[in-house]
């Protein structure tokens, strides 16, 4: 399984969402100190009732939490929309 298939597999179980949206963009990263292979960027969407009345630092610590083995290795960088369910955005 590759990274981003870990990473929403770890998502979906963790946060059970209503909407998810992954996106590798580690092809716009290449060369940049810490990713010199322009691996391990990744745009997220995620729309769960598990965020419903956290604010948007515990909904990130939340998703960091879930995927802290990624953090440590495969993923250098993390952009990260979390909502609940009704929230624009």
């Amino acid at each position: 399984m590759n990274t981003a298939a870990r990473i929403e597999a770890a998502l979906r179980e963790a946060f059970a969402p209503t909407e998810i949206s992954l996106v590798d963009e580690s092809h716009l990263h290449a060369g940049h100190a810490g990713a010199r292979g322009g691996g391990g960027h990744f745009r997220v969407r995620l729309v769960s009732t598990r965020f419903a009345g956290l604010g948007l630092i515990d909904r990130h610590r939340a998703v960091y939490a879930c995927l802290a083995e990624e953090m440590r290795g495969a993923v250098h960088a993390l952009a990260l929309t979390t909502l609940a369910p009704g929230e624009p955005g």
